[in-house]
């Protein structure tokens, strides 16, 4: 039975499936963290020193460019952990790791992680399936960024977030979507535009509320289907 623990702990997905046992021994591990809007979770190069389980905060992946440029790679909310690579025998990793959307998360030491995935067996096979899982996102990010619209990448990006979050709202500016998709913001503007002309979101300053999600699926690219389907085969 997956372990029945009150608080934000079970908001985190990968931790609510764990067996009572494993989550119990795991449960001392874990360090509530606050996390604000594009802080900094790690840094490219930088040695890793702890693993993070989102709950209601949204974690970037980002890739940076000598001149500064950047562009998202991936996406971890609930469903996830940020720090792959201390269980998948690094230590850096040359990404950045920016938060997308302010809220809560719970950390775990690089030393107690890596302790806990040899001994739990469910722990581990969790960990190694969301990393497939997130292996996929990354890929199909790149196939999306290269050969699909900035609207159904932007479509993309809202239901991804979407499925992370549990409201409507989503606290972002125009320029911030602009650097994770990896384009100009004239060019987010534009997409932005259309979607609220069509009635599927409303755009204020800093803020997007999804208004129909049924009509964004409808206009999405199919990379969304296929990142979603490998999350729901891996992970349940």
């Amino acid at each position: 039975m997956p372990a029945q623990e009150p608080g934000n702990l079970i908001e985190n997905r990968l931790l609510a499936a764990l067996p009572a046992e494993e989550y119990n021994c795991i449960l001392p591990h874990l360090e509530h963290v606050t996390f604000s809007l594009g802080e900094s979770v790690y840094e490219s190069g930088k040695q890793l020193k702890h693993v993070y389980f989102p709950t209601t905060s949204i974690v970037s992946l980002l890739y940076t460019m000598e001149n500064g440029a950047s562009a998202e790679i991936g996406v971890v909310g609930n469903e996830g952990v940020v720090g792959v690579a201390l269980f998948m025998g690094g230590d850096t990793t040359p990404n950045r790791a920016i938060v997308q959307s302010a809220g809560d998360a719970f950390s775990m030491k690089a030393r107690a992680l890596r302790d806990e995935f040899i001994r739990a067996r469910q722990f581990q096979l969790s960990l190694l399936r969301y990393t497939q899982a997130l292996i996929t996102q990354i890929s199909q990010t790149a196939v999306c960024n290269r050969l699909h619209t900035i609207e159904e990448q932007l479509c993309r990006w809202l239901l991804l977030s979407h499925d992370r979050l549990q409201s409507d709202e989503l606290k972002m500016t125009q320029e911030l979507i602009a650097n994770m998709l990896g384009v100009r913001r004239e060019g987010v503007t534009n997409a932005a535009g259309r979607l609220q002309t069509a009635g599927l979101i409303k755009y204020t300053r800093g803020l997007i509320t999804i208004l129909d999600r049924k009509g964004l699926e409808a206009t999405v690219c199919e990379c969304y289907r296929v990142v979603k389907a490998e999350y729901d085969r891996l992970l349940g």
